[in-house]
């Protein structure tokens, strides 16, 4: 009796073939594109934060600029003062400006500038400053009819005020005139 056995072959298991590290290539280059992509926008970020903060100290220094010319006109108002000869100044007032000279405003050892009032906002305090020359008594009032014989007194107002470490300095000016 011949008895055969049947043997049950178990299939075989396939080696796998070699990788070749493709997906790890794949991966490293995904993980660095994403890398970029993400340092791009952080630097973005700090860009539009800086801006941001530079609109502010402009936009701050500008309303303290106004306030101090603001203040200065009515100082003048008030006193209309006429300084004494010569082109020296006093309190913030000056003598009229010397043709042949450097304008004060761009002098920067000049020493005339008085402080105004402290405006604060946003945890920044700014102490914006003016000075006022006088341009003389011989202008006609009414433009329109200078025969009408009634001459002003003019004055031209310079303020600055800078915010945020000069990051953001503003300089204004108004010409004044008072009969």
């Amino acid at each position: 009796m011949n008895h055969h056995i049947r043997q049950q072959r178990q299939p075989r298991l396939r080696q796998p073939a070699k990788e070749k590290g493709v997906v790890l290539i794949v991966a490293l280059i995904m993980l660095l594109v994403m890398t970029i992509l993400g340092l791009t926008a952080l630097k973005s970020s700090a860009l539009e934060e800086r801006m941001a903060a530079h609109s502010f100290d402009r936009s701050l220094s500008f309303q303290a600029t106004e306030a101090a010319l603001r203040e200065a006109e009515a100082l003048v108002e008030e006193s209309r003062p006429t300084p004494a000869a010569g082109t020296g100044c006093s309190e913030g007032y000056c003598g009229a400006p010397s043709p042949t000279q450097k304008p004060r405003w761009k002098d920067s050892e000049f020493a005339g500038w008085k402080s105004g009032t402290k405006v604060t906002s946003g945890g920044i305090s700014i102490t914006p400053q003016y000075f006022v020359e006088y341009l003389g008594d011989t202008f006609p009032c009414q433009p329109t009819d200078p025969s009408s014989g009634v001459t002003c007194k003019r004055y031209r107002v310079t303020a600055r005020s800078n915010a945020g470490a000069d990051r953001a300095a503003v300089t204004l000016q108004s010409i004044y005139a008072t009969e």
